[in-house]
């Protein structure tokens, strides 16, 4: 089973708010996930971003490829803390 580390949309209309899963690349954006490694706001500033980076490196060992905008993120966090 090939597994992503992408986002998942949940929060209102115009005020979205992110959670970042584990889940199988073919399934629909808002399915059960594997496992949520994250959280992601970007309506607040300055945005949170809330990763659990041991469970992140975790899955990124176990051959989980992270998405473009997760990456990105994984960055961010890794530079904060």
């Amino acid at each position: 089973m090939a597994t992503k580390i992408r986002l998942a949309r949940h929060g209102a209309k115009k005020a979205p708010y992110y959670r970042v899963v584990v889940i199988d690349e073919r399934a629909a954006r808002n399915s059960k996930p594997i496992e949520e490694v994250g959280r992601y706001n970007p309506c607040v500033d300055p945005s949170m971003i809330d990763l659990d980076l041991t469970k992140i490196d975790e899955w990124l060992s176990k051959g989980a490829q992270p998405t473009d905008t997760v990456r990105c993120l994984i960055e961010t966090a890794r530079k904060e803390a």
